[in-house]
C-alpha cells in the first residue's frame, strides 16, 4: 500500500521475477512485508493455481524443521506420526515454497536444501528413495548473508544461489510518504474487524506517525492503529490518544527541539554581545543573513 518511488520499484521488479521460476532472494528489516511480496510474485506467476507454502526456520529447532520440511517415514524416529509425514517441500510441489528466516538454518540444513534445488528431489527422513518435487523458492531474511557467509555461518555455495535475483524490501522510515495510505488501509480494517466508525486523524497525530522511524516497520504501524482504533474513544485521533511509545517519542522531540532552540538563542546573544549591539556585525559572526538573524529574533520575543 502507498505510492512512494521505491515500492512501486519493488512491484515492478517483483512484476517482472514472477514471469519466471528463478529462486528469489528477499531482504529486507522486520516487519517490511517480506511474506506479502513472495505472495505477490507467486499469485503473479504461471504457478498461481499451485499452492503456497511457508515456513519460518526461526520458529522451530533444527530436528523438527528438517522434519517438516524433508516429511518422513513411519517410525523414522521417536513421535512420528503412523504412516509418515509429507513435507514442505513435496507440498509446495506445483507451486511456492516460501522460506522465512532463511539465515537461521543450520550448515547441515542448508547442505540439503542445496541439493534440493539443484536435483529437485527429496529425501525424506528415513527413507532411501528420493521423490520428485517440482517448487520455486522463495526465501527471506532480515540478516546479512554476506557477514554470515564471511563468519562462516552460511554455506558460500547456496548462498551464491540464493542472491542471483535479490528483492530488498525499503523500510517504513524510507518511503513515508505512503504512511498516510497505510493509515488509511489499516484504519478500515480494524474498523470493519471491530465493528467501529472510521477516525478522522488531526494535523498533530498526522506529524508524530510521519516523525516517528518505524523500527518495527509496517507491522508496528499496523499494531499502533489497532490500539488506536481498540483503545480510543475519540472520534479524532489526536497527539494526546496516541500510543505511548508514540507520545513518549514526540513529547522527546520537542525536549530537544527546545534545547536546540535555546542553544541557538545563546549563540544569537554571544554573537550580538561580540559585535557590540550591531546587528549586521553578529550576523556575520553567525554566518547568517542579517535578514535571517531579525527573524530568529522576532521568533525568539514571540516563542
Amino acid at each position: 500500500m502507498g505510492r512512494s518511488e521505491a515500492l512501486q520499484s519493488c512491484k515492478c521488479f517483483a512484476r517482472k521475477v514472477a514471469r519466471t521460476k528463478a529462486t528469489v532472494l528477499l531482504t529486507g528489516e522486520t516487519g517490511t512485508g517480506k511474506e506479502l511480496f513472495a505472495r505477490l510474485i507467486h499469485q503473479m506467476s504461471n504457478q498461481a493455481n499451485g499452492p503456497f507454502v511457508a515456513i519460518n526456520c526461526a520458529a522451530m529447532p533444527e530436528t523438527l524443521l528438517e522434519a517438516e520440511l524433508f516429511g518422513y517415514e513411519e517410525g523414522a524416529f521417536t513421535g512420528a506420526r503412523r504412516g509418515g509425514a509429507v513435507g514442505k517441500f513435496e507440498q509446495a510441489s506445483g507451486g511456492t515454497l516460501f522460506l522465512d528466516e532463511a539465515g537461521e538454518m543450520s550448515n547441515a540444513l542448508q547442505a540439503k536444501l542445496l541439493r534440493v534445488l539443484e536435483t529437485k528431489q527429496v529425501d525424506r527422513v528415513g527413507s532411501c528413495r528420493p521423490v520428485q518435487t517440482d517448487f520455486r523458492l522463495i526465501a527471506a531474511t532480515n540478516a546479512d548473508l554476506n557477514q554470515l557467509v564471511a563468519d562462516g555461518k552460511f554455506r558460500k555455495d547456496l548462498y551464491y544461489r540464493l542472491v542471483a535475483i535479490t528483492l530488498n524490501i525499503p523500510p517504513l522510515r524510507e518511503r513515508k510518504e505512503d504512511i498516510p495510505y497505510l493509515i488509511s488501509a489499516f484504519m478500515d480494517r480494524f474498523a470493519q474487524e471491530y465493528g467501529l466508525r472510521h477516525k478522522r486523524f488531526c494535523e498533530d497525530a498526522l506529524h508524530a506517525f510521519l516523525e516517528y522511524d518505524w523500527p518495527g516497520n509496517v507491522r508496528e504501524l499496523a499494531n499502533a492503529i489497532d490500539y488506536i482504533m481498540a483503545i480510543g474513544e475519540e472520534e479524532k485521533v489526536t497527539s494526546d490518544t496516541l500510543p505511548p511509545f508514540l507520545r513518549n517519542h514526540a513529547a522527546k522531540k520537542e525536549s530537544l527541539k527546545a534545547v536546540a532552540r535555546r542553544s541557538e538563542k545563546e549563540r544569537i546573544e554571544q554573537a550580538i554581545v561580540l559585535a557590540n549591539g550591531n546587528k549586521a556585525k553578529a550576523a556575520k559572526l553567525l554566518g547568517i543573513h542579517r535578514a535571517t538573524l531579525y527573524r530568529k529574533l522576532k521568533e525568539q520575543e514571540s516563542s
